[in-house]
């Protein structure tokens, strides 16, 4: 807000100590929760402690949009998570926190060897967690893929005289040149709508696909049915004929950033006060159709979409439609070279555990890589840098157990299970004998 956009230092400190503490206050109010319902039985209390965490986690990251990003979850991606393909992220941060909670709980008791089983059974979730393995999808071929990163940098990169021009050369001429069987370019790698683009820049991109046995998808602002613009990514591949700006396939970004993409109600005041190009999208449907090329179904995310696995899940209610490689395209050189970088990375990987399907990410300034359905990074290019990456992906196909309950139930389940251990734990703290003076 205060580099990029204008904000002034006061103003921005203010509004990231306002979100801060919105945050915050799902876990406060947990803690507070707990404290007023805790059970006198160790394990009971572990039990209700992973419940009232995972409603803190659920709540930042669904209620006023959803901020989820550096849920607990993420943190056990290279180890425990490998169970998000039954339970999702959300039970990956359950499970954890019942670990937690039996180990803890179980130190503070004095009688140690009666509740001998908590650690036990903490040891034996873990043990399941870390090691349970997946065999959910198989193969359905391999496809060759690059993937560019322009490094743009943020401040220029929609200003006319310089970062769009050096976008719209770099870009055209990769994309030109590029021989691989798909090519994948970042979030708003093309900074304009494609009517206001230079006079025969857009009819000569969208030749290139009609001459070549090659597809493209590629980030770009387009013009919304309802008279505004959405952040999309289009589609060109061969045999199929295009008018106008019209392409072969078009997806339209449906979770938006608040503030940066739209602006939520009683806050235009504030976001007049920034300089934010392109700052107000029309939402894109769920569940989008994905993009068909070489027997594989690539289905695009733009920049935290990734975050939702229950609205990706959407892509996975009918097994015979459902994407064999997801595909997200990036720009968050708004946050620099920091580590907002690597939780990005982790939430993508997160994804590919429970759904046991490959990401490829181009960006605009790293990580732009190709992980497997197994959540390993198979190729990277170094972040901060310009480059196309090449490599190949393999497609998956096959529904695991959390992509099967999310896509029908969606959250659900989740929120019934805090629900009920809530509603045990108060009907238990009605039925103590009463205390004598």
């Amino acid at each position: 807000m205060f580099t990029y956009a204008g904000l002034s230092a006061a103003l921005s400190a203010m509004a990231i100590f306002c979100l801060a503490a919105v945050l915050s206050f799902y876990y406060a109010f947990s803690a507070a929760v707990f404290v007023a319902l805790r059970p006198r039985n160790p394990g009971g209390a572990a039990v209700l402690f992973a419940a009232l965490w995972l409603f803190a986690e659920l709540a930042r990251g669904v209620w006023f949009t959803g901020f989820g990003w550096g849920a607990a979850g993420y943190a056990h991606i290279d180890g425990l998570a490998r169970i998000a393909r039954y339970v999702g992220a959300y039970g990956v941060a359950f499970l954890v926190a019942l670990i937690v909670g039996l180990m803890v709980f179980w130190l503070m008791e004095r009688r140690l060897r009666t509740y001998w089983w908590m650690p036990l059974t903490g040891a034996t979730l873990a043990a399941i967690m870390a090691w349970l393995p997946g065999s959910h999808s198989r193969s359905v071929g391999n496809l060759q893929v690059a993937l560019l990163q322009g490094n743009i940098a943020q401040d220029v990169k929609f200003q006319p005289g310089t970062g769009v021009a050096d976008a719209l050369r770099w870009y055209g001429e990769q994309l030109s040149k590029a021989s691989a069987s798909l090519v994948v370019a970042p979030e708003t790698s093309i900074p304009l709508l494609p009517q206001d683009l230079p006079p025969g820049y857009w009819s000569a991109l969208r030749g290139l696909y009609l001459q070549r046995e090659q597809a493209a998808l590629l980030g770009i602002p387009l013009m919304g049915p309802e008279g505004g613009y959405t952040n999309s990514v289009v589609g060109f591949k061969s045999g199929l004929p295009m008018s106008g700006v019209n392409v072969s396939y078009r997806y339209d970004k449906h979770h938006l950033v608040p503030f940066g993409e739209f602006i939520p109600p009683l806050f235009r005041w504030f976001t007049n006060m920034m300089n934010i190009p392109l700052g107000d999208f029309d939402r894109g449907a769920i569940g989008q159709p994905s993009f068909h090329w070489q027997g594989q179904r690539l289905a695009p995310n733009i920049c935290y979409e990734d975050l939702f696995g229950e609205e990706l899940a959407q892509r996975f209610i009918d097994p015979e439609d459902a994407p064999t490689i997801f595909v997200n395209v990036s720009n968050i050189g708004w946050f620099g070279n920091t580590v907002a970088i690597d939780q990005h990375l982790n939430i993508s990987r997160m994804r590919t555990l429970e759904f046991e399907r490959p990401f490829i990410r181009a960006t605009n300034t790293g990580d732009t890589v190709i992980i497997d359905h197994d959540a390993r990074v198979t190729h990277a290019l170094p972040r901060q840098t310009r480059g196309v990456l090449l490599g190949e992906v393999q497609g998956r196909s096959g529904i695991t157990p959390y992509a099967w309950w999310v896509s029908r139930f969606g959250l659900w389940p989740m929120w019934i299970l805090v629900v009920v251990i809530v509603i045990g734990a108060v009907a238990a703290r009605r039925s103590r004998p009463l205390q004598g003076p």
